[in-house]
Protein backbone atom coordinates (compact mmCIF):
# COMPACT_ATOMS: atom_id res chain seq x y z
CA UNK A 1 0.00 0.00 0.00
CA UNK A 2 1.42 3.40 -0.96
CA UNK A 3 2.33 5.70 1.43
CA UNK A 4 -0.76 8.36 1.86
CA UNK A 5 0.62 11.96 3.14
CA UNK A 6 -2.05 12.35 6.70
CA UNK A 7 -5.16 14.60 5.79
CA UNK A 8 -3.71 17.34 7.47
CA UNK A 9 -0.86 17.82 5.37
CA UNK A 10 -3.05 17.56 2.13
CA UNK A 11 -5.26 20.12 3.64
CA UNK A 12 -2.61 21.94 4.39
CA UNK A 13 -1.08 21.63 0.56
CA UNK A 14 -4.39 22.51 -1.22
CA UNK A 15 -4.61 25.36 0.86
CA UNK A 16 -1.08 26.54 -0.28
CA UNK A 17 -1.69 25.60 -3.81
CA UNK A 18 -4.86 27.73 -3.93
CA UNK A 19 -3.22 30.90 -1.95
CA UNK A 20 -0.03 30.98 -3.81
CA UNK A 21 -0.04 29.34 -7.10
CA UNK A 22 -2.34 31.96 -8.74
CA UNK A 23 0.06 34.95 -7.91
CA UNK A 24 3.28 32.92 -10.03
CA UNK A 25 2.68 35.27 -12.65
CA UNK A 26 3.21 38.45 -10.91
CA UNK A 27 6.42 36.92 -8.16
CA UNK A 28 7.98 36.14 -11.85
CA UNK A 29 7.32 39.01 -13.46
CA UNK A 30 8.88 40.98 -10.05
CA UNK A 31 11.85 38.92 -9.73
CA UNK A 32 12.33 39.66 -13.80
CA UNK A 33 12.73 43.36 -13.23
CA UNK A 34 14.42 42.77 -10.35
CA UNK A 35 17.18 40.25 -11.43
CA UNK A 36 16.70 41.58 -15.18
CA UNK A 37 16.92 38.00 -16.83
CA UNK A 38 14.39 34.76 -16.91
CA UNK A 39 16.96 32.29 -15.86
CA UNK A 40 17.53 34.60 -12.21
CA UNK A 41 13.61 35.35 -12.01
CA UNK A 42 13.03 31.69 -12.25
CA UNK A 43 15.99 30.49 -9.54
CA UNK A 44 14.53 33.48 -7.45
CA UNK A 45 10.51 32.55 -7.60
CA UNK A 46 11.61 28.84 -7.50
CA UNK A 47 13.33 29.71 -3.71
CA UNK A 48 10.97 32.27 -2.76
CA UNK A 49 8.49 29.36 -3.59
CA UNK A 50 10.26 26.85 -1.70
CA UNK A 51 10.26 29.21 1.51
CA UNK A 52 6.48 30.38 1.01
CA UNK A 53 5.59 26.43 1.20
CA UNK A 54 7.87 26.14 4.61
CA UNK A 55 6.73 28.82 6.23
CA UNK A 56 2.74 28.66 5.15
CA UNK A 57 1.87 27.50 8.42
CA UNK A 58 2.61 31.21 9.38
CA UNK A 59 1.00 32.65 7.17
CA UNK A 60 -2.52 34.33 8.78
CA UNK A 61 -4.63 34.87 6.06
CA UNK A 62 -5.12 38.46 4.64
CA UNK A 63 -3.06 39.46 1.14
CA UNK A 64 -1.70 35.90 -0.03
CA UNK A 65 -0.23 37.82 -3.19
CA UNK A 66 1.44 40.72 -0.69
CA UNK A 67 2.65 38.18 1.38
CA UNK A 68 3.95 35.57 -1.51
CA UNK A 69 5.64 38.96 -3.41
CA UNK A 70 7.29 40.13 -0.13
CA UNK A 71 9.05 36.51 0.21
CA UNK A 72 9.98 36.71 -3.63
CA UNK A 73 11.40 40.61 -3.02
CA UNK A 74 13.31 39.28 0.19
CA UNK A 75 14.42 36.07 -1.67
CA UNK A 76 15.69 38.78 -4.28
CA UNK A 77 18.03 40.37 -2.00
CA UNK A 78 19.64 37.53 -0.42
CA UNK A 79 19.92 36.02 -4.12
CA UNK A 80 21.74 39.40 -5.04
CA UNK A 81 24.32 39.19 -1.70
CA UNK A 82 25.06 35.82 -2.77
CA UNK A 83 25.15 36.22 -6.44
CA UNK A 84 25.96 39.76 -7.50
CA UNK A 85 28.10 42.83 -5.89
CA UNK A 86 25.78 45.38 -4.88
CA UNK A 87 24.21 47.42 -7.02
CA UNK A 88 24.89 51.35 -7.00
CA UNK A 89 22.22 52.48 -4.37
CA UNK A 90 20.09 55.67 -5.21
CA UNK A 91 20.86 59.02 -3.79
CA UNK A 92 18.94 59.70 -0.01
CA UNK A 93 15.10 59.11 -0.07
CA UNK A 94 14.95 62.65 1.40
CA UNK A 95 14.77 64.43 -1.75
CA UNK A 96 11.11 64.29 -3.18
CA UNK A 97 11.21 65.25 -6.94
CA UNK A 98 8.24 66.39 -8.85
CA UNK A 99 7.69 65.39 -12.51
CA UNK A 100 7.39 68.91 -14.39
CA UNK A 101 6.84 67.96 -17.98
CA UNK A 102 3.43 66.18 -18.06
CA UNK A 103 4.20 65.50 -22.01
CA UNK A 104 6.58 63.17 -20.69
CA UNK A 105 4.81 61.70 -17.66
CA UNK A 106 5.80 58.30 -16.88
CA UNK A 107 2.55 57.55 -15.63
CA UNK A 108 0.98 58.71 -19.07
CA UNK A 109 3.22 56.75 -21.44
CA UNK A 110 2.17 53.24 -19.12
CA UNK A 111 -1.47 54.12 -20.21
CA UNK A 112 -0.75 55.14 -23.52
CA UNK A 113 1.66 51.99 -24.15
CA UNK A 114 3.14 54.85 -26.45
CA UNK A 115 6.32 52.55 -26.57
CA UNK A 116 6.59 49.87 -24.22
CA UNK A 117 10.09 48.40 -25.36
CA UNK A 118 11.10 52.48 -24.50
CA UNK A 119 9.33 52.22 -21.37
CA UNK A 120 10.62 48.19 -20.14
CA UNK A 121 14.50 49.66 -21.32
CA UNK A 122 14.10 52.51 -18.87
CA UNK A 123 12.33 50.82 -15.77
CA UNK A 124 15.53 48.28 -16.68
CA UNK A 125 18.16 51.10 -16.12
CA UNK A 126 16.67 52.58 -12.95
CA UNK A 127 18.18 51.20 -9.60
CA UNK A 128 17.05 48.27 -8.15
CA UNK A 129 15.51 50.12 -5.37
CA UNK A 130 13.43 52.55 -7.37
CA UNK A 131 12.94 49.55 -10.04
CA UNK A 132 11.01 47.12 -7.56
CA UNK A 133 8.75 50.65 -6.10
CA UNK A 134 7.78 51.39 -10.06
CA UNK A 135 6.89 47.69 -10.74
CA UNK A 136 5.06 46.69 -7.69
CA UNK A 137 2.65 49.92 -7.85
CA UNK A 138 2.81 50.59 -12.26
CA UNK A 139 2.52 47.02 -13.38
CA UNK A 140 1.75 44.92 -10.03
CA UNK A 141 -1.23 47.63 -9.00
CA UNK A 142 -0.38 47.32 -5.41
CA UNK A 143 -0.81 49.81 -3.58
CA UNK A 144 1.54 52.73 -1.34
CA UNK A 145 0.26 51.03 1.98
CA UNK A 146 0.71 47.11 0.45
CA UNK A 147 4.20 48.24 -0.96
CA UNK A 148 5.59 49.53 2.00
CA UNK A 149 4.36 46.53 3.90
CA UNK A 150 6.24 43.92 1.00
CA UNK A 151 9.18 46.23 0.67
CA UNK A 152 9.05 46.56 5.01
CA UNK A 153 9.82 50.66 4.33
CA UNK A 154 7.41 53.16 5.77
CA UNK A 155 5.27 54.99 3.01
CA UNK A 156 6.97 57.75 3.06
CA UNK A 157 9.65 56.06 1.16
CA UNK A 158 7.62 54.30 -1.26
CA UNK A 159 6.26 57.94 -2.13
CA UNK A 160 9.72 59.32 -2.36
CA UNK A 161 10.92 56.53 -4.24
CA UNK A 162 8.16 56.39 -6.57
CA UNK A 163 8.65 60.11 -7.12
CA UNK A 164 12.43 59.54 -7.72
CA UNK A 165 11.77 56.55 -10.03
CA UNK A 166 8.85 58.67 -11.90
CA UNK A 167 11.71 61.54 -12.45
CA UNK A 168 14.36 59.45 -13.74
CA UNK A 169 12.22 57.52 -16.15
CA UNK A 170 11.03 61.05 -17.22
CA UNK A 171 14.79 62.28 -17.96
CA UNK A 172 15.73 58.86 -19.68
CA UNK A 173 12.23 58.63 -21.80
CA UNK A 174 12.67 62.28 -22.76
CA UNK A 175 15.91 61.12 -24.21
CA UNK A 176 14.68 58.59 -26.06
CA UNK A 177 13.59 59.84 -29.84
CA UNK A 178 10.94 57.14 -30.08
CA UNK A 179 9.38 59.26 -27.34
CA UNK A 180 10.19 63.09 -27.52
CA UNK A 181 13.52 63.08 -27.16
CA UNK A 182 16.22 64.39 -29.67
CA UNK A 183 17.43 62.02 -32.13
Amino acid sequence: MPDRAPMNEREATMQFEQAILPHLDAAYNLARWLTGNDHDAQDVVQDASLRALKFFGGFRGGNSRAWFLTIVRNTFYNWLDKNRPREVSAAGDEELLTVEDPAVDPELLFARSANIAAVRGAIEQLPVEFREITVLRELEEFSYKEIARIAGVPIGTVMSRLARARKQLQEILAKTPEVGGRP
